[in-house]
């Protein structure tokens, strides 16, 4: 029987946000469509973000105006990285969540959206404000959840530390997100497993970067933590341009979907919608 707490997250923002050669408006918006007939309960399609930072989405308002949500229950979720992207994206209806990567890694923060730690929690308190005025929910990623590649202090209590204050500010889906793909299977369960039993009334979800040899033991991981929010992409392709130049992807959603109808926590996915998606992304990403 499904669990009717399950979600799995399908990210194609994240798999073309890096990708080098430049994905056109028409075979975006095709793709996304596309995917929107497979059955996900959320898609990550998009980022209101510097053009100049990350040109890959700099068509993203236009590629939400052509999107058909028609016979489609999958919401849609975009990356946002200071207020102002987040004042583009809430005037689109079609928009259910904003996501906003808040890093426990002060060098990748600054990176990514140019704004200290402390900075970006200013952020998250008025993005989460401009949210509830427009009847968005906000997605925090705590981005280096699990360790980073500059150095910066790292440990579970720092992470446990921002997660709390973001929880006490009424943030009420957290997803852990391992960036570069260092978390142990572990580590996965320690971290997750920790949240979860500390804050029952919290969504915890976990946007792990994996290799296909390593995917299914950071999955069963956050399983027996407890952890029913899953992200995602087909082909396993992606990861942050902002973190370093040799990207880790996304865990494979292909790979995943079986794993997850065999434990019977997943059965609502259209397998020929999920065909020709996969077909779709073997095209685009080659």
């Amino acid at each position: 029987m499904e669990n009717q707490n399950f979600k799995l997250v399908e990210c194609p923002r994240d798999a073309m946000q890096g990708w080098p050669h430049l994905i056109s408006t028409d075979k975006k918006v095709a793709y996304i469509n596309q995917l929107l007939k497979v059955g996900f309960h959320t898609l990550d399609f998009g980022s209101f973000v510097s053009p100049k930072a990350i040109p890959q989405m700099a068509d993203t308002a236009e590629v939400i105006r052509r999107i058909d949500l028609n016979d489609s229950k999958t919401k849609l979720l975009a990356i946002v990285a200071n207020y102002r992207g987040a004042q583009e994206a809430v005037i689109f209806d079609a928009i259910h969540y904003l996501g906003f990567p808040f890093s426990v890694s002060e060098t990748f923060q600054q990176r990514n959206t140019n704004a200290s730690i402390e900075q970006s929690l200013e952020r998250v308190a008025e993005i989460n404000n401009l949210c509830i005025k427009n009847n968005k929910e906000l997605v925090v990623y705590i981005s280096m959840g699990f360790g980073n590649p500059y150095g910066d202090l790292y440990n579970e209590d720092i992470v446990y530390k921002w997660v709390n204050q973001l929880v006490a500010m009424g943030i009420q889906i957290i997803s852990l997100a391992d960036t570069v793909g260092v978390a142990t299977a572990e580590q996965v369960y320690s971290i997750t497993h920790s949240l979860i039993k500390a804050l029952p009334t919290t969504e915890i979800g976990v946007h792990l970067h994996s290799t296909a040899l390593n995917w299914k033991e950071k999955t069963d991981a956050a399983l027996k933590a407890g952890c029913y929010r899953f992200d995602g992409a087909l082909k396993g392709i992606g990861g942050c341009p902002m973190a370093k130049d040799e990207l880790v992807g996304n865990m494979d959603t292909e790979l995943m979907i079986p794993y997850f109808e065999s434990l019977h926590i997943l059965n609502n996915i259209n397998k020929e919608a999920l065909q020709i998606s996969s077909t779709m992304a073997t095209e685009i990403f080659i």
